[in-house]
């Protein structure tokens, strides 16, 4: 090989080493991102959807930007400064999200979804869009001979730092560093690219640059625990005792005065001096059952909830608690958890009410309301008929939604009839009792409203749950009122058609005045818009985007309600997706010059066609009653079935640059590549947030399969 040659092999894996980083550092970085806005914002779905949607929004934008750039000569310096930006851009980013009720908004307030929307658009415009403009001036730089075919390689090595950045958050990242030595992390290996791109230019300046920046950086992040200044001045006015980033969320432990504040992603769960609420969570179960002996808890123990139960006599506690470390720091700041007949189970709650054998008088499920697809999961028939299952002949069951003082608004109404009637599938009684929280009951046997009756013959010693407090709480009109609110023409909630998480968002957007008719107007006319305006080959890239990550998303939903939320397989279900991509990226870069138009066209149909098959296989594999061979088929098969959609989306790239190739390089990476996020901005967007609990995931599966079809005409007519 020739000196010409070896510079040029040696430009490529320089490339290759500064995309990879890239790419590691991009995806890990929008991760810890969303989780701190999720944290600020009290994030469920849709915050998440609205999010991730800016963040593919911008990266588009400066992928298209892209095309504009003509000064190939300064291509690699300007990676070079780019890529020191980038190291050091998340360090303020953190900082700025963990201030934001500090700087712009009021501590408590509950943030509207413009002002979520404006300032995450705002925050992440730098980041996201010199991560966009990376993409399409390294192609540039790739080849000086100006071939398509080297976008295809791109988007595959980008594939590459994608599955590295993802596997290595999920599995070692999550476990053993906080978000600011993550961010410290990425830092490192931005600027090791840098410096190695400046030893091939051969440029002091950026050489001794990035040498002064990583002493600068490095010094600093050792003198300073960055990551416990900025909780405490999220957490302003209270002592911060413990904080930790699992993979389950963001725990924090804060005192006031006497007082242990548990929060988890911001929201507090609960507090150590709430007597009322462990009380109520309890009692107005616990008394409906003759003889309570066994009791299996979902959630809640740390706060009380388990001496309360302690004052029957029963036999074993059962507490199941999805995040582990919450039950080590409950041990260590409380008392609650210290009784030999309290069994400690971690594991998601649903998961454990499907595989347990054993029999139980009473099940309290003390989690949230409906506020997100996960929790859902604890509302739906399929749940109710599961728990039902595990419960003694004459079994008492109870969960509990916020209470809304004396009066009930038409979502709030509609949420409570829904869940009311989905229980009433299952059990022949279902009583609403209105406290601090309106707690459900369910039972095959009677039930009564006489609580402070049942707890005085018992004779339990209670501070609340007396005749003293329900005679202003439980009151017949209260109960009236409640009951006659109940709507009929409601449908039932399911697993795979959530409609009480549907009718929580609506209540939750009500308190901004939010405009749906407005949006999805301005929406539909951005993307009639970009229809016009873009290639044929464009649009199917768009659509195979959006394609893709919907389909991700049903398949992380029916995953959750197939085997619940275990955070290491659902890192399966995400990672089979990247390796999909890579796959079928390096496939088609492979047999670029053997396939083109057919075989582009072909991906479309197999979309669609996949598109459809999918809820028929959620369904089918729904039915599986044998818990060994759920565990291997939704930990096998839907891996595999990830891998395939992921397969056939990661040919579309190469494949579509092949289609395009009579344009200059930078256009045809610029409008490929916004084309591509574009989609599955759209499809992030409105996927989780509104389109799986209205239409459920049948309905979504067969619009997905329409709309591949559509692309499939649109390719055929105008190409």
């Amino acid at each position: 090989m020739n000196m010409k040659g070896l510079i040029k092999s040696k430009r490529q894996w320089l490339l290759f080493f500064s995309i990879t980083a890239l790419g590691i550092s991009s995806i890990t970085t929008q991760i810890i991102v969303i989780r701190e806005f999720l944290t600020v914002f009290h994030g469920n779905e849709l915050v998440f959807g609205i999010i991730l949607a800016n963040w593919l929004f911008i990266t588009g934008m400066g992928a298209y930007l892209g095309r504009y750039f003509k000064r190939k000569k300064l291509g690699i310096n300007l990676l070079i400064v780019l890529q020191i930006v980038i190291a050091f851009l998340p360090f303020f980013y953190i900082w700025i999200i963990r201030n934001l009720r500090n700087f712009i908004f009021l501590p408590g307030e509950l943030i509207g979804l413009s002002k979520i929307f404006l300032s995450s658009l705002f925050i992440l415009f730098p980041y996201c869009l010199i991560s966009g403009f990376l993409l399409n001036l390294v192609c540039s730089i790739f080849s000086k001979k100006e071939e398509s075919r080297n976008i295809g390689k791109v988007y595959f090595i980008d594939n590459i730092g994608d599955i590295l950045g993802g596997l290595l958050f999920s599995f070692v990242f999550i476990y053993f560093l906080n978000h600011y030595q993550t961010i410290f992390f990425l830092m490192l290996i931005n600027l090791a690219a840098a410096f190695s791109l400046g030893l091939f230019v051969r440029n002091k300046i950026f050489l001794y640059t990035i040498v002064l920046l990583f002493i600068i950086g490095t010094v600093f992040f050792f003198s300073f625990d960055l990551d416990k200044i900025t909780k405490e001045q999220q957490y302003k006015n209270q002592e911060l005792l413990e904080q930790k980033s699992t993979p389950y969320g963001d725990i924090v432990i804060t005192k006031t005065a006497e007082q242990l504040n548990f929060y988890e992603n911001g929201l507090i769960l609960f507090t150590t001096e709430n007597t009322i609420a462990n009380e109520e969570t309890v009692h107005y179960a616990m008394v409906q059952s003759i003889n309570p002996k066994n009791v299996l808890l979902i959630s809640g123990g740390i706060s009380g909830t388990i001496k309360e139960i302690l004052k029957y006599n029963v036999s074993s506690i059962d507490y199941v608690e999805l995040d582990p470390y919450l039950i080590s720091i409950g041990r260590r700041y409380t008392n609650n958890l210290e009784n030999n007949k309290v069994r400690i189970i971690n594991q998601d709650g649903r998961l454990f009410v499907r595989r347990t054998e054993k029999k139980y008088d009473v099940i309290i499920i003390d989690l949230p309301d409906p506020s997100t697809a996960q929790i859902n999961r604890f509302y739906t028939k399929e749940f109710f008929k599961e728990a039902k299952k595990i419960l003694e002949k004459n079994g008492v069951i109870s969960l509990s939604l916020s209470a809304y003082g004396n009066y009930l608004n038409k979502e709030t109404k509609r949420m409570y009839s829904v869940i009311y009637k989905t229980m009433r599938d299952s059990f022949n009684n279902v009583i609403i009792i209105p406290g601090e929280r309106s707690y459900f009951i369910a039972s095959d046997s009677k039930l009564s409203y006489n609580i402070s009756g049942l707890v005085g013959k018992r004779g339990i010693r209670t501070s609340y749950v007396n005749s003293f407090y329900l005679k202003g709480k439980l009151t017949e009109e209260r109960i009236k009122y409640l009951m006659g609110s109940l709507k009929r023409d409601v449908e039932v909630n399911r697993d795979f058609t959530p409609i009480a998480y549907y009718y929580y968002l609506l209540y939750w957007i009500q308190h901004f005045r939010f405009n749906f008719t407005l949006f999805f107007v301005i929406l539909g006319a951005v993307i009639l818009i970009y229809l016009l305006r873009t290639s044929s080959v464009s649009f199917a890239i768009s659509t195979i985007g959006f394609s893709a990550s919907s389909l991700e998303v049903l398949i992380l939903i029916g995953f959750q309600v197939l085997y619940g939320y275990a955070y290491h397989k659902i890192s399966i279900i995400i990672t089979s997706f990247m390796i999909g991509l890579a796959l079928g990226s390096y496939y088609a870069n492979k047999h670029i010059d053997k396939i083109g138009k057919k075989e582009f066209m072909r991906l479309l149909l197999s979309l669609a066609f996949y598109s459809t098959i999918l809820p028929l296989l959620l369904f089918f594999m729904n039915k599986i009653h044998n818990i060994v061979l759920l565990s291997i088929s939704s930990q096998l098969i839907l891996p595999i079935f990830m891998i395939i959609i992921a397969y056939l989306t990661g040919m579309a790239f190469p494949l579509a640059s092949k289609l395009s190739s009579k344009q200059e390089v930078r256009k045809i990476a610029a409008e490929l590549y916004s084309a591509d996020l574009f989609g599955a901005c759209i499809g992030a967007l409105l996927s989780s947030s509104f389109l799986i609990p209205i239409l459920g995931i049948f309905r979504v599966s067969l619009l997905i399969a329409g709309i591949n079809i559509i692309s499939w005409l649109v390719l055929w007519y105008r190409q």
